[in-house]
């Protein structure tokens, strides 16, 4: 089978995050399963990259995003296989956070 899409390593420590935060704050099925819905979005960006939309005021960098419950999936849509920069909580500070990371 085909790789249709690659995180980057900040990515997975992202999820790894998200993963145990979820676990911690609620079980470990919740957090599975928001896992799945995440990697579910991935899946769909990499057969539509288009679907997400720019985000000009939190970097000039050719990324797009895509929210995915209350996190922001950045990825790079022109890239195959698709590449999944980050997944990000909408409350953090974003921009910050894709200055260090791009």
């Amino acid at each position: 089978m085909k790789v249709r899409y690659v995180l980057a390593p900040q990515a997975v420590a992202d999820l790894a995050e998200i993963w145990r935060y979820i676990k911690d704050q609620s079980s470990t099925g919740m957090a599975d399963h928001v896992e799945f819905v995440i990697r579910e979005k991935f899946a769909l960006l990499a057969q539509t990259p288009e679907a997400g939309h720019r985000r000009s005021n939190l970097t000039g960098e050719n990324v797009k995003f895509f929210p995915a419950y209350s996190y922001l999936i950045v990825y790079r849509p022109e890239t195959k296989p698709l590449q999944v920069v980050s997944i990000l909580h909408g409350r953090r500070d974003v921009e910050q956070i894709l200055k260090d990371r791009l």
